[in-house]
């Protein structure tokens, strides 16, 4: 791509900037030609400096970009266009801790703001538009591979709690918590109208001259407007800049050029407080550090036992807060109950810290406590938060909370849109993501003895320094999940003198104790009182104190995704032997166990291959175990994006045929030797898997999808069977959906395949 930049002056090899102080620093930046923009360093504490890129005419000196943001260097650091062409830089030590670029010509600091390394022929090496850190400017645009991260605070430009990207086709923000980074979503766009109008994937967020955001499709289909301008000219008068603020909230904000202007509000947003959420601790709750209220709420008693003590619920009672929710954060639901019932439900759990109430349904909410909204519109519904009773300090602590709830809702909450230009030429939405309680709860380490249930399933009870002895320190790695890393190990299994290869699964115990500990219980009372030879065998656990690890048998040729996706495909034989074990092993689980397991995460990283390649389904994390007489549940969303069944997204009770689904995508991906999602294909509609097979299926053309296989070609009718039987497990209505009974027959051959219904775009479900 060529660029033409008007009167920009080149910055030469070998040009260089040094962190100086505040009053010694003229001259210490490289301005765009309009002087709009500077580049250089800007001081942000006694002796810290950031490199940095900001608004030069602004007094605020307003940041847009910044390099090497975790860590500030001293005085004397110095930023360099080296000889060899690369942006580097150096702390006063002379050490380098940055550097981006190689062997261009030259840089330049545009007008837009954007600071570019080029190369002779003007085609840029590198840009800093494309490596954004929370703001975005106008021309500027955030594919799919790019995120915005937002600031810890106001003035500390560290990476913070916040996060916006485009993932798997939709505009998502999600808050972090360290150290694991484990993601949770707090506001998703829902581009679902949008993306299954069959427009592809790849999507990116436009900030144009005129001042409006908007998701924009491949095609360059505006699949949602952020901020619209009213005006088609651009907005030459305004500086503008959208930035996901330290506080999780989107915002686009103007600075008018013109000083003398009579309307200007200038960068801060004056509306209730700035229009930033508040944030309060509810009763038996304090904040972590009264200086820092978005680090949450601990509570200040003693967390309900989850042991022997099944009385202990009496000494709890339940505090109602009204128009709070918890979105997304429940594992367990119910219908047509009385907020009475809601309550006692959660009080006599003891893994429920709080419930929602609202139109007779209950909901409760795993944790830790994450992402809370309070928002006036959602009337009828409250928050059920469990306190310990006779806790003096909650009711010293926390009698702000009590005041607060007889406000106006504004004062908590800002929704909507608010026009913050002079001229009115900008309608601003805000993504807000409202009032945001993190409360981390604190467990009792005598609440990890074993459970009873537990002990009577004949599995091998490890301690912890049995386990770290056996890894080695927990040395080599084979894997890591959501919950949980796992190491491989040896170790003498029930004194028998002889030693064997074991895989240890060590669940995080940082932030998230609870989430882990219904982790552990699901998977060692699913798998624990399983046998068969689709399953991956569970060998022991250990339970000590925060020490939560499961012991599996060892399966030395990996993940089925490593061998399907990686350079050594499996054969056309092999591929189906495996998605035949695969759908034993489904069958066994859904209709052969004593109780009615869903695993509810199917997908290749979770299927592993023993010594004769042979598949065995693990990672039972996520299973939801059915009583005797029950056929469905309700819970919150569960699995990976990609292989989750659309009713998980329609408030609707999930069945085994939410894995028949998730089957059905793997299957097509064993078919093909490919990922339900390429976006680097020739062919746009090939980017979809399920799209392209039906498309192909009814097109009559079903050899397309095995193309570069000559084994599989040869046969193509057992090729096109194993695309009808793929396609029936993916219909968009549960009933229609074989059995994995039936699936397995159909395989086997044992049952025909009559010909399946033609499919809505299942992009939804990404």
């Amino acid at each position: 791509m060529l660029l033409c930049w008007t009167n920009a002056a080149n910055i030469t090899l070998g040009s260089s900037l040094t962190a100086k102080l505040n009053h010694q620093n003229e001259e210490s930046s490289w301005l765009s030609p309009n002087g709009d923009f500077s580049f250089g360093f800007q001081q942000i504490q006694k002796d810290g400096f950031l490199l940095a890129i900001w608004f030069n005419k602004v007094p605020e000196k307003t940041i847009v970009w910044s390099a090497n943001r975790d860590n500030l260097v001293q005085q004397g650091s110095i930023v360099e266009l080296t000889k060899v062409g690369s942006l580097a830089l150096r702390d006063s030590t002379g050490k380098e801790v940055w550097s981006t670029g190689f062997g261009v010509d030259h840089a330049a600091m545009l007008n837009t703001g954007n600071f570019v390394l080029a190369n002779k022929d003007f085609s840029n090496n590198w840009e800093s538009f494309n490596e954004p850190t929370d703001t975005l400017l106008p021309t500027q645009v955030l594919t799919t591979t790019k995120q915005l991260i937002a600031s810890y605070s106001k003035s500390n430009y560290s990476r913070g709690r916040y996060l916006m990207t485009i993932d798997d086709g939709d505009l998502v923000l999600f808050s972090r918590r360290p150290p694991q980074d484990h993601e949770s979503i707090y506001w998703p766009e829902n581009l679902i109208d949008g993306r299954s109008t069959g427009q592809g994937i790849s999507f990116q967020v436009m900030f144009n001259k005129s001042g409006s955001i908007y998701v924009q499709a491949g095609n360059g289909t505006i699949l949602k407007w952020l901020s619209q301008s009213n005006s088609s000219s651009s907005t030459s008068g305004l500086y503008q800049r959208a930035i996901l603020e330290y506080d999780g909230v989107f915002r686009h904000y103007v600075y008018p050029k013109d000083d003398d202007s009579q309307n200007s509000t200038g960068w801060p947003l004056s509306i209730d407080n700035d229009g930033r959420p508040s944030c309060y601790c509810p009763n038996g709750y304090t904040f972590i550090d009264s200086n820092d209220k978005m680090k949450g709420c601990i509570p200040i008693f003693e967390a309900q036992s989850c042991n022997d003590d099944l009385e202990d619920y009496k000494n709890f009672y339940i505090d109602s807060i009204d128009f709070l929710n918890w979105p997304l954060g429940d594992y367990e639901s119910f219908q047509s109950v009385s907020e009475d019932w809601c309550r006692n439900a959660c009080l006599v759990d003891c893994f429920c810290p709080l419930a929602i109430f609202g139109g007779n349904k209950c909901y409760k909410i795993a944790a830790p406590l994450t992402n809370g909204m309070m928002d006036s519109s959602i009337q009828g519904t409250k928050s059920l938060v469990k306190i310990r009773k006779g806790n003096s300090t909650a009711s010293k602590q926390c009698n702000n909370l009590d005041s607060k709830r007889k406000v106006d809702k504004t004062t908590l909450i800002v929704i909507g849109s608010v026009i913050i230009s002079s001229s009115a030429v900008l309608n601003i939405l805000l993504l807000i993501t409202s009032l945001v309680f993190c409360f981390r709860l604190r467990r009792k380490a005598s609440i990890t003895k074993p459970n009873q249930n537990i002990l009577e399933m004949n599995l091998q009870n490890f301690s912890f320094v049995e386990l770290e002895k056996a890894t080695n320190g927990f040395e080599e790695q084979l894997g890591a999940g959501a919950f949980g890393v796992v190491y491989k190990g040896v170790v003498e299994l029930d004194n028998n003198n002889i030693t064997s290869i074991i895989a240890v699964k060590k669940l995080y115990n940082n932030n998230m104790v609870k989430e882990g500990e219904q982790e552990f219980k699901a998977e060692v009372m699913s798998i624990g009182s399983t046998n068969h030879k689709n399953l991956v065998k569970l060998i022991g656990f250990c339970n000590e104190g925060q020490h939560r690890l499961l012991v599996y048998e060892y399966m030395s040729n990996g993940s089925l995704a490593s061998f399907l996706f990686g350079p050594s495909k499996p054969s056309w034989h092999q591929r189906k032997q495996l998605a035949l074990g695969i759908a034993r092993g489904l069958f066994y689980l859904h209709e052969e166990c004593s109780t009615q397991i869903i695993h509810c995460d199917i997908k290749p990283q979770n299927i592993l291959l023993d010594h004769s390649f042979t598949a065995r389904i693990s990672d039972f994390g996520l299973a939801k175990i059915l009583k005797t007489d029950q056929t469905r549940t309700t819970t919150g969303i569960r699995g990976t994006k990609g292989y989750v069944a659309p009713e998980w997204f329609r408030n609707m009770a999930v069945t085994v045929k939410v894995d028949v689904y998730s089957y059905g995508i793997l299957l097509l991906e064993l078919i093909c030797c490919r990922k339900n999602v390429e976006a680097n294909v020739e062919d746009d509609a090939q980017i979809i898997l399920a799209d392209w097979a039906c498309d192909c299926y009814e097109a009559g053309k079903v050899e397309c999808l095995v193309e570069n296989d000559d084994e599989a070609k040869m046969e193509m009718k057992m090729v096109e069977k194993y695309v009808m039987v793929a396609l029936w497990c993916i219909q968009e209505d549960p009933s229609l959906r074989p059995t994995m009974k039936k699936v397995m027959l159909m395989l086997e051959g044992s049952e025909n395949v009559s010909a399946p219904p033609l499919l809505n775009s299942v992009i939804s479900s990404l």
